[in-house]
């Protein structure tokens, strides 16, 4: 096992900071590693957004729905699926790429991209001794997280990356098993091994609970995911989307 694999392995979210900010040499090699990352086709359909400004992290924590580290971190990434700058290629080339551009495909790889990008950061920022953690809370709120950040038509914030000096080590929370997750060929579809795996791994996350919490949580991670599924949650989003002139075709 190599360094880098060490990294990926001991990943764990942080959420409390030193009261520390990260340096602009710091920034741009985190920004420069999620630039290295994979794009198809070379589009780079994204774009990062670094919040400073105290008030603007403030309200953005609000939104986040009152997550404290999203104001107090050593710097504030908001990753962006971008596909205004390709609007502008075509007025540039004079080239009909609107409907394209609207498309559900090339929103996906907009998505994609940027979630590439985002890994390559957050893995960068763990190797050089630093704590992240991803913030999709802030599309709670989508169309203020836009005001705020005044974003452009076609550019829709998907996720937020805090990022910081740790001020904590809380433990890993388990993953599912390798054979649930890994498929070789084909799709495993015998239900009852599926079903079983699942069992399994409720009593994973369940003992896990309890020692984290000295016996006062025991829930399972589907009783967990059923009751998240059940809410439903951010139903504004296709609305959202389709007003910025994306995912329309």
């Amino acid at each position: 096992m190599n360094q880098v694999i060490e990294t990926l392995i001991n990943h764990r979210s942080i959420r409390s900071f030193e009261d520390k900010a990260l340096t602009q040499e710091q920034i741009e090699l985190i920004v420069r590693s999620a630039q290295a990352a994979s794009t198809s086709s070379y589009i780079q359909a994204y774009s990062i957004v670094g919040v400073t400004d105290p008030s603007k992290k403030k309200r953005l924590a609000e939104l986040a729905g009152n997550q404290p580290y999203v104001e107090r971190n050593g710097h504030f990434f908001i990753f962006c699926a971008d596909l205004y700058r390709h609007d502008q290629i075509g007025r540039m080339e004079k080239a009909d790429v609107i409907t394209s551009i609207e498309s559900t495909e090339k929103f996906m790889v907009a998505i994609i991209d940027a979630t590439l990008a985002a890994q390559n950061a957050a893995i960068a920022a763990e190797s050089m001794g630093l704590g992240i953690c991803y913030i999709g809370g802030i599309r709670n709120h989508l169309k203020e997280v836009c005001d705020i950040i005044k974003t452009p038509e076609r550019v829709i914030p998907i996720f937020g990356l805090v990022v910081g000096y740790p001020n904590q080590l809380p433990d890993q929370k388990p993953r599912l098993s390798l054979n649930h997750i890994y498929h070789e060929n084909e799709y495993e579809q015998n239900e009852e091994r599926y079903k079983q795996e699942l069992v399994e791994f409720n009593e994973v996350v369940s003992s896990y609970y309890q020692e984290r919490t000295n016996g006062n949580r025991k829930e399972s991670w589907t009783g967990q995911m059923a009751k998240l599924l059940e809410k439903q949650a951010r139903m504004y989003m296709k609305e959202f989307i389709e007003e910025k002139k994306l995912n329309k075709k």
